[in-house]
């Protein structure tokens, strides 16, 4: 039986809900972005206050939150970006916080609270793509989404309630959770032709937003394949999927982008390559590490197509060594080697080069490239550890 504890449970995870859109063929998309209230926004009725309460506790837990990414240069620059699709006025509002979480996630909160994962700033390929994002979230801030989604939740769990007691009431139960997801996708669907208009209003090319979605099917197929999987790209719960199959959702965000009829073709790839290029490191970092090797692959190798970095060749080899298959180890060695001769090279790349290579047997080698690591890094967290096993050769 779905009632009032299973669905409260779920109701954050709905309402702070990862970018998608529904099915339906949308109409064309406008060139300019709605029309914004004047003035903050502020709650109006018992239900809408209650809501805000909840999320501003939760926005004030955030502010002390180990994981935030304080960086003043990478969150200036999130909100220019955001300020340059929706426009100073409205961009006012949102307080963006920028989260070292590495999935492809951002939310936006009814009390204008922006949240953006870490990981999401490494699936993007240029501004455009990261304007769609954006805008995106705050079209659901805009049109006051969470507040109608959890008027619409509240108004039909009542009715689930009511319809447990009496014969065929789970059936019944089952027909109200449709129409709630179905409800959810129809906001999705809104926000999404906005970002379109979004993209428009700054001078981007509004075909990024699918571009987004083509990119992280690819990163599904190669997840799949590495792990000798079907893709479950196209899979998207079903009935009760709160956002549609990443495929309709190209088909309708370019179709919307085609029928822009001013637009431009800039994608702003260099403007975000510089902002972002401080923080690479960190950020394939994390993916690294979820041992999602075929995914990281993928990414690492999108990220290559206009050069390797030290940084991305580190990743690279990082990836090998921790997958730890067949010739996995030497290859990595060679990644660490070739990063190493860069000027900017981590010096990461001497821990992980020692540790590539006495797995492959090359003992005295890799105690050799340690002991390196140690010299440049003699206050690394796991350097007690590192030193017994450099030391083991002497």
């Amino acid at each position: 039986m779905i009632g009032r504890l299973a669905l409260g449970a779920s109701l954050i995870a709905i309402l702070l809900a990862s970018p998608a859109a529904a099915q339906d063929a949308p109409a064309p998309a406008q060139a300019n972005p709605p029309a914004a209230e004047t003035g903050p926004y502020r709650p109006h009725g018992v239900d809408e206050e209650g809501l805000w309460m909840e999320v501003e506790e939760y926005e004030r837990d955030l502010k002390h939150s180990k994981l935030l990414i304080r960086d003043p240069d990478i969150n200036a620059y999130l909100r220019r970006v955001l300020c340059k699709a929706v426009g100073d006025a409205k961009c006012a509002e949102a307080r963006i916080y920028l989260v070292r979480n590495p999935y492809f996630n951002a939310s936006m909160a009814p009390n204008g609270m922006m949240v953006v994962w870490s990981g999401l700033l490494l699936r993007m390929r240029n501004e455009a793509e990261l304007a769609a994002v954006l805008g995106h979230e705050f079209a659901h801030y805009e049109n006051r989404h969470s507040l109608k989604l959890f008027r619409d939740i509240r108004a039909k769990t009542d009715a689930m309630v009511w319809l447990s007691f009496v014969p065929f009431g789970q059936l019944a139960q089952i027909g109200l959770m449709g129409s709630i997801m179905a409800y959810n996708r129809d906001m999705e669907q809104e926000s999404d032709l906005a970002s379109i208009g979004y993209l428009a209003h700054a001078g981007f090319d509004p075909h990024a937003a699918s571009q987004i979605w083509q990119q992280l099917r690819a990163e599904q197929d190669a997840t799949a394949a590495a792990r000798r999987h079907k893709s479950r790209k196209d899979k998207n719960g079903g009935f009760f999927a709160t956002h549609p199959n990443t495929a309709k959702r190209m088909e309708y965000l370019a179709a919307a982008a085609d029928a822009v009829v001013e637009r431009s073709d800039d994608f702003g790839r260099e403007a975000y390559r510089a902002a972002l290029a401080p923080h690479w490191a960190m950020l394939v970092e994390d993916q690294v590490k979820l041992a999602d090797h075929g995914g990281t692959a993928f990414l690492i190798e999108q990220l290559a197509q206009d050069g390797w970095t030290s940084d991305l060749l580190y990743a690279q080899a990082e990836n090998l060594r921790l997958r730890g298959g067949r010739d996995d180890y030497a290859l990595a060695a060679r990644y660490y080697r070739s990063a190493i001769a860069h000027a900017d090279a981590l010096p990461e790349n001497w821990r992980g080069l020692g540790l590539a290579l006495i797995k492959d047997g090359q003992s005295d080698a890799g105690k050799t490239a340690l002991a390196r690591y140690l010299e440049l890094r003699p206050d690394a967290d796991d350097a007690a550890l590192l030193a017994m096993m450099a030391g083991a050769s002497t």
